[in-house]
This record gives structure tokens, sequence and C-alpha cells, in this order.
């Protein structure tokens, strides 16, 4: 009854308004100016929900997948031991619990959000028949010496030779299934009929996709495609390959694939690359490899449009940045593979690795935004795991390695992963990363909604925990607005969100940053959230700063502004931590203290856990090892958001 009354007196109300309105345009307007009143009608109109929740129309949760994922249809993956498929990677996405490929039960500590699998685009169908003896392949010299390998167990041996032969350019031709291949038809329909079989609109996404697996000598340059459609439009095209002539190693050959794909179909689609630590100073070049020529505007606009995303974190090293890129880091040392390129046919040189990492691509795009007018490297970033077992995880108490051979075994973590014996380059197993997990912030968990944020770049990356973290600009941000339980309110009222642009700043403002982290539910406390910047300055000089804005604890900067370390409450020999130290979340609102108007800049997020174990302490404990010293036992997991770009011409 009371809320009868309530409802009756709304609408009395608001016909008292229409009436007032009607009335003014009438003859009878300077008789009766109505009852409504500037304070009834600033409640009238300007009411907000009771609830907080209610009326929403941006994304209320991180939703955490993984878009880089091999199964048994992968040369590499089948050579290795891997005999587990798309089906049965997306049930263990979905939390089911699986039997792996050496025998092992098997489940996530809880279910995925999405997954795309994305088996190798060069040679789809070829294993599957390989492993089966059939006759053609055998008949290869090549073919039956790789066959002979994986039938004596040396299914390592054989992998990196058949990954080898693929860098080179040495692959059989006769024996190397292409697009037009019946079985490379058929394996590309069954990927996707796995997809449609798992989507679960609502609960949980499977995305279709594939790697485009470009090796230019070696050095990689692959890329994930990633569909927004559904099988119907996926199953009009085969895979984009690298060998010639209906393939190639040249990206600029991809984007027109992928051109070619929307224009024919209506679809959308784009492509992550991932692995510039392996690539030899290519992933993110000034001067194209292809040409020896400085890239030009079309190369910056084609890569601005169909990468909008990199991966910057995963099972082959860790993507950000480098300690002779970043000496003034603290946490740049983090999961470093500078070996070489990823045949491990060419060493890694100091000067290739300015255009290898996530930050200083991002430097780079200023400065060639600046010249050219378009920035080719405004991507934002996620965080895939690259596993090769179907298995995707990318918990340190849960590693499943990324290759069958690496799956849990008391000498895993000393076998030798890679080696090249021309070069002298070798990488051991221990040296295989858990990372990683995309994060993002879709507002529903469908592929549409997902493949959007994706291309608003509003995403982030996991070193495997699931942390929630926001990261917001704008010029208005006040400190109340970090004392809310929900930031969001004020971050996309008053801002952008991760992977935003801020145009030029208002007359005497200053660019101000909502951060907010909340630990993962079962995971480790946080230390501290920091921002890194990059500018270019007016003499076309690029810079970088990291600011610590928000951290656990009573500790202060010392005079250089240096934050002492949060501790270390790691028991290595039991692999097991304790939060006692650290926050379970950290909010605030930062202004940038070095602002000028009149440079390009980028900010990023940047959240660090606490110290706790690595997955070598964890197999140390199980197996009861004593590994060598220079593994190392603990880690501080991180996560890293999609930039906001300040531009003072925007």
């Amino acid at each position: 009854m009371i809320r009868s009354s309530f409802a009756m007196a709304g609408v009395a109300l608001f016909a008292a308004c229409l009436g007032t309105v009607a009335r003014a345009q009438g003859p009878t307007a300077t008789t009766d100016a109505g009852t409504l009143t500037q304070e009834q009608a600033g409640k009238l109109f300007n009411a907000r929900p009771y609830s907080p929740y209610a009326q929403r129309n941006f994304p209320m949760r991180p939703l955490f997948g993984d878009t880089h994922l091999h199964t048994d249809l992968s040369m590499d993956a089948g050579a290795t031991g891997t005999r587990l498929g798309p089906r049965e990677a997306y049930r263990f996405a979905k939390g089911e619990g699986v039997i792996s490929s050496t025998g092992q039960p098997a489940r996530l500590s809880r279910p995925l959000d999405f997954l795309a699998v994305t088996d190798h685009s060069d040679g789809m169908g070829f294993f599957t028949d390989f492993l089966a003896g059939k006759p053609e392949i055998l008949k290869n010299p090549q073919g039956r010496q790789w066959y002979d390998l994986v039938q004596a167990g040396k299914g390592g041996e054989a992998a990196f030779a058949l990954i080898s032969a693929f860098a080179q350019g040495t692959f059989p031709q006769e024996i190397l299934y292409q697009p037009g291949n019946p079985a490379y038809r058929s394996t590309w329909q069954s990927i996707i009929d796995a997809a449609e079989e798992a989507n679960d609109p609502g609960r949980f996404t499977a995305m279709i996709g594939y790697e485009w697996t470009a090796l230019a000598k070696g050095d990689n340059l692959h890329r994930n495609v990633i569909f927004r459609d559904d099988g119907d439009k996926a199953a009009m095209v085969e895979p984009y390959t690298t060998y010639p002539p209906v393939g190639s190693n040249n990206p600029r050959d991809l984007w027109k694939w992928l051109q070619n794909y929307e224009d024919r179909t209506g679809g959308q689609v784009l492509a992550i690359a991932h692995n510039g630590n392996l690539s030899n100073g290519t992933m993110f070049p000034i001067v194209e490899s292809f040409t020896g020529k400085e890239i030009d505007r079309d190369y910056a606009e084609q890569r601005a449009h169909w990468e909008v995303l990199y991966e910057t974190t995963q099972m082959k090293g860790d993507g950000e940045t480098h300690p002779l890129l970043s000496p003034n880091d603290e946490f740049a040392n983090f999961e470093r593979w500078d070996h070489g390129n990823l045949d491990l046919s060419e060493k890694k040189r100091p000067e290739m690795l300015e255009f290898e990492y996530t930050r200083s691509a991002l430097k780079n795009g200023l400065k060639l935004e600046a010249k050219l007018g378009i920035n080719p490297y405004k991507f934002g970033l996620v965080g895939s795991t690259d596993s090769h077992t179907a298995l995707s995880t990318a918990d340190d108490d849960n590693f499943w390695g990324k290759f069958a051979l690496t799956e849990p075994s008391a000498g895993r973590a000393t076998h030798t992963f890679a080696e090249n014996p021309q070069t002298g380059i070798k990488i051991m197993s221990w040296e295989e990363t858990a990372s990683g997990y995309a994060g993002v912030w879709a507002q529903e968990n469908t592929r549409a909604s997902i493949f959007d944020a994706m291309k608003r770049r509003e995403t982030y990356a996991t070193t495997g925990p699931r942390m929630t973290v926001r990261f917001f600009g704008g010029y208005d941000f006040a400190d109340a607005d970090a004392n809310t339980r929900s930031p969001a309110i004020a971050g996309y009222t008053k801002g952008v969100p991760m992977g935003g642009d801020l145009g030029h700043a208002p007359t005497g403002k200053t660019p101000a940053f909502l951060v907010a982290a909340l630990k993962d539910p079962i995971g480790a406390n946080l230390d501290r959230y920091q921002i890194v910047k990059g500018w270019l300055d007016a003499a076309g000089e690029v810079h970088e700063k990291v600011y610590d804005v928000a951290w656990s604890g009573d500790r202060k900067p010392d005079t250089g502004g240096k934050l002492p370390p949060v501790g270390n409450t790691v028991d290595v020999p039991n692999a097991t931590w304790s939060n006692t130290i650290g926050a379970p979340e950290l909010i605030s609102v930062w202004k940038d203290p070095d602002f000028d108007p009149d440079q390009r800049a980028f900010y990023y997020g940047r959240v660090i856990e606490i110290p706790t174990p690595r997955w070598t302490a964890y197999d140390a404990k199980y197996y009861g090892l004593t590994l060598p010293p220079e593994v190392p036992m603990t880690t501080q997991e991180r996560a890293y958001t999609s930039p906001i770009w300040y531009n003072p011409a925007g």
C-alpha cells in the first residue's frame, strides 16, 4: 500500500510536469505556471536508482581466459607426445578433470571463462597422418627419419628437428599439408566443430582461432588469429599459412588475408602477436626486415588496425621489458628468455632488444606516430599460456608443463628444453614459465562481447593469478573517488578505461589515474600498484619512468623515491607462504607530477604480488629434490594493464 501511494505520487508529479509544459504552449499559460519546482524537477529527472548496481552499462567483472593453446593437432605438440585434442582442451578449460597425455589426472583450480584453441596453421592434419604412419609420408626420407625418432621415444628431438626445418625453409614440400589438402580442410573443420560444441554463451566461450606461425630464418613473428564469428563464417575460409606459394612469412600478407576474410564473410577477426623476445629484433621494427626500408604509413595503419593486442607474457618468457632496456626498473629482470631466436639458430645481441619488448615498442610507437601520423604499436595487453599439452594452466602450484615432455615428473626441471648444437644455445626446462592468462572486461561471456572488449583494448595480462585490476585515466578524478567500493562508477563517468585515449589536457589540468586491484581470492596478497609512463620529448627522444602509486603496509619511499621491498614469507622447503604481509586490495588516485601537456605519452598499470613459491619449488617439495642453485624457487606474480595514451593533438 505504501509502495502504491509512493508510485501514484510519482505519477502525479510527472503528470504535473507534463501539464505545465502543455499549458505553457496554450492561451492560458500566463494564468497557470504549474506547481513543479526546480527542486522537484531535480529529484525527478536526476534521481539515481537506490541500487548502485541497477542500470549499469559497463563491465562488472573481468573474464579470464587463454587465447593461445595447442593440442595434438599442432605438429610440434604431437611430436612431443601430446595426445589430447580440442574437445579435451575445452573440457579441461571448463573445469572438468581429464587424463593428461602422460596418464596423470589433471584439473584446474577453477574453470576459465573462455578459451581459443590456436593450433598451427601450417601442417594442419599432418601429425595425425604422420603418427598413423601414412605411406605417402614415410616414403619421404625426412618424414621417415622423424617418424623413427618418435617411435624410438625421441619425440623432443623430432619436434626440434621439425621446428628447425620449418624455420629454415627446408621442410619437405611434398609432405607439408597446406590449404586445399583434404586432410587440412577436415582438420580445420574439426577445430571449428569442437569450438561450436563447447561454446555455451553466458557460461563459457569457445572462440575459434589458429596460429599463423611465421618464421623468417628462425625469427619468431607468430600471430594468433581470433574470430568474432561462429563456425558458419569461419568455415568459409581455411587458415592463412606461411609457406609459398599459398602463404607468406610477411605480416603485411597476413593483414591482407584478414581483410579478405572480412570482405568475403562480413565477419570480424584480429591478430595477436607474441614472443617478440624470440624474434631477434624483428617483432616491432622501425626498419622492416623484409624490405630493409623504414616502415611507412600503410604499415602503421594496417598494424594498428589488425593488431590491437599483444601477448606480453607466456611460457616462453615474459615480454614486458628487459633489464638492459629498463636499468632503473627493479622488477625488469623477470622470467627472461633472451638466448636467441625461436630455433636458437642465432644468438641474441643487445641491439636487438629494443625491437622485441612491450615497453620499448610502446615508446617507439610514440616516435613513429609523430613522424607518420599513426602509431603502429598502439596495442593492449593480454597474457596466454602457449601450452602445447591441450591443458590451459598458468598456476605455479598446478604446473603441467607446456609440452607433454615437461608434464609432472621428478626430472623435468633439469631436462634440456631445447638445444641447437650448431650455435651451442641451450634452454633448460626450469626456464619454462607458468604464465599466463588474459583478463578481459567484457559485459557478457559471449564471443561478440569478448571480441569487442579486445578490440577496444579493455584487457590486461596476468602471469597466472586472477587478480581484478582496474585502470582509469581522466582529468577530474579526486581522492574521494578511491574511497568507494565501486571505483568503476567514477572511472567510467569521469574518464576512460585501460586501452583508451586522453585528448589534449584542458588548461591547468593534469592527467589523473584511478587505480584499483583486488587479490586473487585464493592467491597471494598484493605488494604494490605501479604506473609505468613513457613519453616523447621535444627533441624526439623517448623516456620511461616507473611510479609506485599504491602499496601495502606503512612503508615509506627513501630519499631517492624507492619503495622498500614488501618482505618475503616463502618457506621454500615446504613450498608455501603466508599472507601476513601485503594487502588484499589497493586503490588510489594518482596525478602525474611530471606532466608536460605538449608531450605524447602512454601510461599502464603494473600490479605486483608478494613473493610466492615458483613451480620449481612445488616440484622440489613433491618429488623430494635438491635443484641446482641457478634454478629460481620463488617468484613475484604480476599483472599488466593495457595502456592509456595521451596525445596533445587529440
